[in-house]
C-alpha cells in the first residue's frame, strides 16, 4: 500500500477540488492510500455521501490556512497548524508515508520541503519539473521552472540527471533526450554558465544530450527535458501556456464573429473539443520537485479536481518505481558524495 498526504486547504479551489480529486485518485489506485490533511469538520463535511474505500482514507486535522501573500519563512515558524505544514511534518516522521501533493504557496511548500524533508544524497539543489505536451502527441520536461534562478554547471547537470530519470522511470521513455536552453543551437552559444554546462552535459554518459534548443522549439516534440535556470523556465513557460491560451481566446473571439464561422465551428465542435483538451495544464497534473528525499508534487494554483487527481497519480508512479534510489546512484556518482 502508498501511503500519499495531500494538503486540501492549498489552492484557489480547495478543499472541493482537493478532495474531489483525492477520491478520484482512490478509486483508480486500488493500493493508495490517502491521506486528506485540513480542517476535520470541513473534510468531513465534504466526505458525506460519497462513496470511497473508507479503509484507505484517513484524515489528519490541520485547522489552520496559510494565505497567499504569507512570507514563507511565516508559514513554517507560526503556521505550524496549517494543512501544508502539518503534512510535510508527518511526511518526515512517519516511514509509511511516501509522498506529499499541495496546491498551495509555492515558496512555503519549497521552504518547508527543504527544512523539513531535506535533500536526496548527493543533490545540491532540487528543483521543479513541470510537464508540458508536444505537437507530435508527446510530452516535455523543464527543469528547472522556478525553484533555482542563479545556478551553476554542476547543478544543471543535477537537473538533467534528475529529470532524465523522471521521465525515463515514471513515463516510460527510453533515453530521453535532454535539451540545454539557450540563445542558439551551436555549441559555443551563450554566456559562460551555458558554455560550461553544455560541456558537462556532453561528458556525462547517463544522459542522452542532444545540444542546446532555442525556447521557440520546446513543443517540437524533438526533446524530452529541457535543462535551464529557475528563472528562464519560468519565463519558458508561462510564456508558453500564455501564448496558448492568448490563442485560444482569439480563436473563440473570431469564431464568433461571423455566422458563417459559427457553422463552421459547429461541424468542426469535435476537433475544437480536442485541442482545448491538449492546451489545458489541468490534463497533465502538477510540478514535481525532484532531489527532495521523499517525494513531493506541486499542483498549480488553480487545479481543479481532475488536475489533483494527475498529481497524485505522478507522486504514486514516482514511488512504485523506486525513482529516488535511481537518481542517488548517479548523483553520487558525479558528486562523490560519502556518508
Amino acid at each position: 500500500m502508498i501511503k500519499i498526504v495531500l494538503d486540501c486547504f492549498g489552492g484557489d479551489h480547495s478543499p472541493e477540488a482537493n478532495v474531489d480529486g483525492g477520491l478520484a485518485a482512490l478509486a483508480a489506485i486500488p493500493d493508495l492510500h490517502l491521506i486528506l490533511s485540513g480542517d476535520e469538520s470541513a473534510l468531513r463535511k465534504l466526505l458525506e455521501g460519497k462513496q470511497y474505500d473508507a479503509s484507505r482514507l484517513e484524515l489528519l486535522h490541520a485547522p489552520q490556512v496559510i494565505g497567499c501573500d504569507e512570507r514563507p519563512t511565516d508559514v513554517i515558524r507560526l503556521k505550524r497548524e496549517s494543512s501544508m505544514v502539518k503534512a510535510i511534518r508527518l511526511l518526515r516522521d512517519d516511514d509509511s508515508v511516501a509522498a506529499m501533493v499541495s496546491t498551495g504557496s509555492t515558496g512555503a511548500l519549497v521552504a518547508a520541503a527543504l527544512t523539513r524533508i531535506g535533500r536526496l544524497r548527493g543533490v545540491i539543489r532540487p528543483a521543479f519539473c513541470p510537464i508540458l505536451p508536444t505537437m507530435n502527441g508527446g510530452i516535455v520536461g523543464v527543469c528547472d521552472s522556478g525553484a533555482n534562478v542563479e545556478v551553476t554547471p554542476e547543478h544543471l547537470r543535477q537537473f538533467a540527471i534528475m529529470a532524465s530519470l523522471y521521465m525515463e522511470n515514471v513515463y516510460g521513455g527510453s533515453k530521453p533526450r535532454i535539451a540545454l536552453l539557450n540563445v542558439g543551437k551551436e555549441a559555443e552559444k551563450g554566456d559562460e554558465l551555458r558554455q560550461n554546462a553544455y560541456k558537462l552535459l556532453s561528458e556525462t554518459v547517463e544522459l542522452n544530450f542532444v545540444g542546446n534548443m532555442e525556447s521557440r522549439d520546446l513543443l517540437s516534440g524533438n526533446y524530452d527535458v529541457v535543462v535551464c535556470d529557475g528563472f528562464s523556465g519560468n519565463v519558458l513557460i508561462k510564456a508558453t501556456e500564455g501564448t496558448a491560451m492568448e490563442l485560444l481566446k482569439k480563436l473563440k473571439k473570431d469564431i464568433y464573429s461571423s455566422w458563417i464561422y459559427k457553422l463552421g465551428a459547429a461541424i468542426m465542435a469535435k476537433m475544437f473539443k480536442q485541442e482545448k483538451d491538449f492546451f489545458n495544464y489541468q490534463n497533465y497534473g502538477g510540478s514535481v520537485l525532484l532531489g527532495t528525499s521523499k517525494v513531493v508534487v506541486k499542483g498549480h494554483g488553480s487545479s481543479k479536481a481532475v488536475a489533483v487527481q494527475k498529481c497524485i497519480e505522478q507522486a504514486y508512479r514516482m514511488q512504485v518505481s523506486d525513482l529516488n534510489a535511481k537518481t542517488e546512484v548517479i548523483i553520487c556518482k558525479y558528486e562523490h558524495y560519502e556518508d
